[in-house]
């Protein structure tokens, strides 16, 4: 019963990955396609883990999937944050359909301030 458990959320997270994978090709600008990336290929890569922690049972395999999900977890929205500020910080425009850029307004709010 584990096994089957274990193998759904595998199969989970392998088409979260697709989904991430697409969003990454198919969205317009790089924060669009950061968030895609982020949201969707952390989510996955977690789901694939914990699957793999499952069906290995509580071996050494189990024990390094769960530490490495907990790894992801951690570095991989830290890692999209600052690409996304970084990107913004050397001039990438954002996408011209974009509605909102409240970064852009804490920026101006901050040099009306100074």
């Amino acid at each position: 019963m584990t096994d089957i458990i274990g193998y759904i959320l595998i199969s989970i997270g392998i088409l979260f990955n697709i989904f991430g994978c697409i969003g990454l090709v198919r969205f317009p600008d790089v924060y669009n396609r950061l968030q895609a990336s982020t949201k969707c290929v952390t989510l996955g890569t977690i789901f694939l883990l914990i699957g793999v922690a499952i069906v290995s049972a509580a071996g050494p395999i189990g024990a390094k999937a769960i530490v490495c999900a907990v790894f992801i977890l951690i570095t991989s929205p830290t890692a999209a944050h600052a690409i996304s500020k970084g990107s913004y910080a050397s001039g990438v425009k954002l996408w011209d359909n974009s509605v909102v850029d409240k970064y852009g307004e804490d920026l101006k709010k901050q040099e009306n301030v100074n």
